[in-house]
């Protein structure tokens, strides 16, 4: 009696159409692959931050951040300071501005749990020559240790306010592109995946179906509205928050600005850490808080009430 066997499969080769299984353990131990980062075994477990430490914002640079334990974070989000010579920017050589950087998601590895997540949001800058951060901030964080899930760019769509230098006007001799987008580089700590077991996903399906593509549009935000040169709007890390923590999640911003990451989170039910050297947009993103946690709890109350 003959007796049916089911046939191993495996996936499909590169530019065929369709996939015939989610094998992929064959492309991810070819050659293409010898050399890069690997997932790290056994997970480390997490420590807990004190009460008292979540929730609040440190007037002091994020170079230190000794008030969080290692492996107690779950998400950074953040973007940088360009360096572009704005009132809140030092005119920094670039090798500087990288070693700043350097030293601050060094220490952002350190805080991240096993599995935790670091989202940066970057432009590239100039023409003369162009400046591509991204792929600069790509390599330092390979070098730390990051394993990069990949790239989102942030297509700012009508509200990008795109420059009018085009170089030669309908010329050949010098066209100059004008970015109308930016990147969101997303990595993780020793592990791609997080521990699941008692945790609370809070993300929608048509969110998470259409988050999980790597072309975001939205509009972005006016500085004058925030009262920061250069804000990102609360959407950015709204959806990094809901896509990539639970409820209840520690999520850290090392560069805070006027506290849209810590805003964002709060409303999504998580806690939040900032970290910013200028006592102006510390007090700006305190403010912004406290107007939201006022709101929430008049909207407590009228929910009772009802």
């Amino acid at each position: 009696m003959s007796r049916n066997k089911s046939k191993g499969t495996k996936t499909s080769s590169f530019g065929t159409p369709g996939r015939i299984s989610h094998d992929a353990s064959p492309f991810y131990s070819s050659r293409l692959y010898q050399g890069q980062q690997r997932e790290i075994t056994p997970r480390h477990p997490e420590n807990l931050i004190p009460e008292e430490g979540l929730n609040c914002l440190h007037l002091k640079s994020s170079r230190d951040m000794s008030e969080i334990p290692d492996y107690s974070v779950h998400l950074m989000v953040t973007s940088p300071p360009y360096n572009v010579q704005k009132e809140y920017d030092e005119d920094l050589t670039l090798e500087e501005y990288l070693n700043l950087l350097h030293v601050v998601f060094k220490e952002t590895y350190r805080v991240l749990v096993t599995g935790g997540r670091a989202c940066i949001n970057v432009a590239n800058l100039g023409r003369k020559p162009y400046l591509p951060l991204h792929a600069l901030i790509i390599q330092d964080m390979l070098e730390i240790g990051f394993l990069m899930r990949g790239e989102i760019i942030w297509d700012k769509a009508a509200s990008a306010s795109p420059s009018t230098a085009w170089g030669s006007w309908q010329s050949a001799s010098n066209p100059v592109l004008r970015d109308v987008h930016e990147y969101i580089l997303v990595f993780s700590k020793e592990s791609f995946s997080r521990k699941s077991d008692v945790k609370e996903d809070t993300i929608e399906r048509e969110s998470f179906l259409e988050w999980t593509k790597s072309i975001w549009t939205f509009p972005a935000v006016s500085a004058k509205r925030i009262g920061h040169p250069a804000p990102f709007p609360e959407e950015l890390p709204r959806r990094l928050i809901d896509l990539y923590t639970f409820k209840n999640d520690v999520v850290l911003d090392p560069f805070c600005g006027s506290g849209t990451t810590c805003l964002a989170a709060f409303r999504l039910g998580r806690q939040y850490i900032g970290y910013e050297v200028n006592p102006q947009y510390k007090k700006l993103a305190e403010e912004r808080l406290g107007d939201a946690s006022e709101g929430d709890l008049l909207g407590q109350i009228a929910a009772d009430i009802t």
